[in-house]
């Protein structure tokens, strides 16, 4: 790393992490929440800072200013309450890994992007933002929604639609039909998890878990799922 490399993402970390200017804020509107922590995102991401720091922030972010417990929920779905509380507790930490992973790697494709607000209303728990990823070379802008609920007095974020797409949907589905194919069992999905999240950063993220030949972490002992769904 070069001298002006590593001093502009001392720069960033330093008022971005250390600081916690982050976009949940009690005293701040969802749309200004949101413009914070998308600008602070985008800031890291220029930054172009090596790949284990970049994912160190995308921790904090996601703990700081999403409603992590709840997602973790919502995308395991059915399966939830069938768990036991220390496979839940799993369950969540696996989930953190995965999401950190898997979008620090898509999102350090960006570099020149600007974050546009388009527009912000109120919501029956919280408020929705709309925005646009505005790209440097004149592309069809991306349009970013984000879902706010207040969770301790602060606006944590709940889902991300990007063009169309729920973040949480999409992944309860991937993950509904990656147990399906495991027999029901829940420990299919968390070997996945901690596959793509333990693989190397070149591979991409979209890719399969690395074959049986590849150097992984030892087995973990299983956890108490139960092996059909139950009802909500």
């Amino acid at each position: 790393m070069t001298l002006r490399r590593f001093l502009k993402t001392a720069v960033v970390l330093c008022t971005g992490l250390l600081a916690g200017s982050f976009g949940a804020i009690a005293d701040t509107g969802p749309a200004e929440c949101v413009r914070t922590l998308g600008n602070e995102a985008l800031g890291v991401i220029r930054a172009d800072m090596a790949p284990a720091q970049m994912e160190n922030f995308f921790h904090q972010l996601l703990r700081q200013d999403f409603d992590l417990p709840g997602k973790a929920r919502f995308v395991l779905g059915p399966y939830w309450r069938g768990a036991s509380e220390p496979g839940k507790r799993q369950f969540r930490r696996r989930f953190e890994d995965y999401i950190v992973r898997i979008y620090s790697q898509r999102f350090a494709q960006y570099r020149g992007e600007t974050l546009k607000m388009t527009g912000s209303r109120s919501a029956p728990q919280g408020a929705i933002v709309t925005s646009e990823i505005v790209r440097p070379e004149g592309g069809p802008p991306i349009k970013v929604e984000w879902r706010l609920g207040m969770r301790d007095g602060l606006y944590k974020v709940s889902d991300v639609i990007i063009d169309g797409v729920s973040m949480g949907a999409s992944k309860r589905s991937e993950f509904a039909s990656l147990i399906q194919r495991s027999s029901g069992q829940v420990q299919g999905l968390l070997a996945m998890m901690r596959d793509r999240a333990t693989a190397p950063a070149s591979l991409p993220p979209a890719g399969l878990p690395p074959s049986p030949g590849s150097t992984l972490h030892c087995p973990e002992p299983a956890l108490s799922f139960a092996s059909t769904a139950c009802s909500e």
